[in-house]
């Protein structure tokens, strides 16, 4: 692109489009008021002697009454539209006091642009930079009075107008972490660089009615029981979705243009850089879903927030350029400054980054209690690892007891009724074509019948530290109290449960739904006292977490990280967890943290390979034969008892 009185073509773009929005706005106002023009005509045509007669005094009743009805429902969509609070994206604000060198470092880079710099910085758990506008009080002298048809505010530094509407720079925090100072400047140089069109009053305009228009469209998609409101957020949805449809095309094209300007304006800006720390972004945001979805998920599943997520992602990064051999060099680069070094206390700003995660990823609540408490990298071993397995082995073998599964295994020592991994292996094992399936709708299976009675009630309480036998799988009851009735969700679950059991075995599917009941149980025990409550304080720490006064946290989580687990695989990590604690107790073996896969199985210090082949083995045929000779080769016995919790 090439520029045209100093002007970008990409910002003569964008106030093109948003001229056109604001039209689409004029002529929504236009047919609001075209009833009333109609009523006035025919009111001042009576008045002056023009327009009489039975049928012009009808007429003008009529219309007089259609626009005042008019007229007050486009007054109540103007007012929700201008009134409702837009969609914000959960962040943790940094002050400018706990981060100046990286205020400092901003303000440099929208001076060097001659842009506006923005009116605050906040971070995100995500690997992402963008501007957010939340309308911040931003100091500054009053706009200079002008003509809309200047051009030449569009390429000019637009301190001097629209300064009050600054946006928000929201950083995404594992580059914070990841890059390199020199690094995250060329990539936040064509972000910062938008300030520059997005200060055009046009521009400003359109965003904001668009923004109303969404927010609008929200209000009324909410729930409403009287007949009035169902009415009228039916009429306010109508009209706000058509005047999205009407400003969809020319919105998008506002936006490239505004991006297409930020662009053009930052070429100047450490663009050889800029190519460098791109392929960062990338390998950032690898290491950050996979430290999310291996490591910090199972410990969000324990009731335990990793507290140190950026931190983490600096060593799952470092074991990748490690391993891989396309990221040689990249550990080079670890001599250079860091751009967490901006932050005065980036132990706090991680601390309140990885809680919002947590929060948005999982669920968790807003605030740590007994049930949901930090935990460090160092401890993640014992303290998520660990419990992990052996919760996952007492679940185990609750449930071969409520399927009556004789608890003393072929090749345990004589008075010996602990539970063993021999129990689950000869089980699975066993032929027995005629062990039904069992379904939560099953009338002939404990798990579809309340009163049915459970077999291993009187074992279940040896397994569980609360002393108390959890409610029997059939207990449907217990669960509709505690989650809505979703009878079509429930129909697709369940078949794509049998399509995924298809080619296990029957004893095999048998645990495999069993297991799943369990933990659909479990969560739905545990959701009440989980995310839907909104944050009434702020987060950990003193002066960083989350914005809670911007977003509603009663839809947590936002964004999920994987879809539910399937009964496949739900077995297997069961099994998998069997073998882990009988390695632990029975051949030396120890918990470890794999910063790229998660919890593993140490073995004189090395991490064990290899499991999961021998496992779904088992799983999908029955066939122990390699299982067994991994644990002989690694000296597990598997008819000893283990520790579970």
């Amino acid at each position: 692109m090439t520029g045209i009185g100093g002007v970008e073509m990409g910002a003569l773009a964008a106030r093109t489009r948003a001229l056109a929005v604001l039209r689409v706005r004029s002529r929504a106002v236009a047919v609001a008021l075209l009833p009333a023009a109609a009523a006035v005509i025919l009111l001042v045509g009576g008045s002056t002697g023009h327009l009489v007669g039975g049928g012009w005094d009808v007429l003008r009743r009529v219309v007089s009454v259609l626009a005042l009805c008019v007229l007050l429902a486009a007054a109540g969509v103007a007012l929700v539209v201008a009134r409702s609070r837009p969609a914000v994206t959960p962040t943790v604000t940094v002050a400018e006091e706990s981060a100046p060198d990286l205020y400092r470092m901003v303000r440099d880079l929208a001076d060097r642009l001659d842009v506006p710099a923005p009116s605050a910085i906040a971070l995100t758990p995500d690997c992402d930079s963008w501007l957010e506008e939340r309308a911040h009080p931003h100091p500054g002298p009053p706009p200079v009075d002008r003509h809309d048809d200047d051009l030449s505010g569009l390429g000019e530094p637009a301190r001097r107008r629209g300064a009050a509407a600054a946006p928000v720079l929201v950083i995404g925090s594992p580059f914070l972490w990841w890059m390199r100072v020199g690094e995250l400047r060329a990539v936040l140089a064509p972000v910062v660089a938008g300030t520059g069109p997005s200060a055009h009053p046009d521009i400003a305009a359109a965003r904001r009615f668009i923004r109303g228009l969404d927010a609008a469209v929200a209000v009324a998609s909410a729930g409403r029981r009287d007949p009035l409101s169902r009415v009228a957020c039916a009429g306010l949805g109508w009209v706000s979705r058509l005047l999205l449809r009407g400003c969809r095309e020319h919105a998008t094209g506002m936006e490239r243009g505004v991006a297409a300007a930020a662009a053009e304006r930052a070429q100047a800006v450490d663009y050889g850089l800029r190519i460098v720390a791109q392929e960062q972004v990338g390998l950032a945001y690898a290491g950050w879903d996979r430290l999310l979805t291996r490591v910090a998920l199972p410990a969000w599943r324990m009731g335990r927030w990793p507290s140190r997520l950026d931190v983490g992602v600096v060593a799952a990064l470092t074991e990748l350029s490690r391993r891989d051999r396309l990221a040689e060099g990249f550990a080079s680069r670890l001599g250079e400054r860091p751009a967490c070094d901006l932050l005065e206390e980036p132990g706090t700003m991680d601390e309140a980054v990885s809680l919002l995660a947590a929060r948005l990823f999982h669920g968790g609540p807003a605030e740590t209690g007994p049930d949901w408490s930090p935990v460090g990298w160092g401890e993640y071993p014992e303290e998520v690892v660990d419990r992990t397995w052996r919760t996952d082995a007492a679940r185990l073998h609750r449930v071969l007891d409520t399927l009556g599964v004789r608890r003393a295994a072929g090749g345990t020592a004589p008075g010996t009724d602990g539970p063993t991994l021999a129990r689950v292996l000869d089980h699975l094992t066993t032929p027995d074509a005629e062990t039904p399936v069992p379904s939560p709708t099953d009338p002939h299976t404990g798990y579809g019948d309340p009163g049915a009675p459970d077999p291993g009630a009187g074992a279940q309480a040896g397994y569980d530290d609360r002393g108390a036998p959890p409610p029997r799988y059939g207990d449907h009851e217990a669960l509709d109290h505690d989650a809505p009735d979703h009878d079509e969700d429930d129909h697709d679950e369940d078949d794509e449960d049998e399509d995924d059991l298809a080619g296990t075995t029957a004893r095999g599917a048998a645990l495999a739904a069993g297991l799943s009941a369990q933990l659909a149980r479990e969560e739905a025990q545990a959701r009440p006292g989980g995310a839907g409550v909104p944050s009434p304080g702020p987060g950990p720490g003193a002066g960083a977490g989350p914005d809670a006064a911007l977003w509603d946290g009663r839809a947590l989580p936002l964004l999920p990280l994987q879809p539910p687990r399937t009964g496949r695989e739900i077995l297997t990590a069961h099994i998998t967890a069997m073998v882990c604690c009988a390695a632990m107790d029975t051949a030396g073996a120890a918990p470890g943290l794999d910063w790229l896969d998660g919890p593993s199985l140490l073995v004189d210090g090395a991490r064990t390979a290899d499991l999961a082949p021998s496992v779904l083995s088992l799983v999908e045929t029955g066939d122990p034969g390699p299982l067994r000779a991994w644990m002989a080769d690694l000296g597990i016995r598997p008819e000893k008892p283990v520790r579970l919790v």
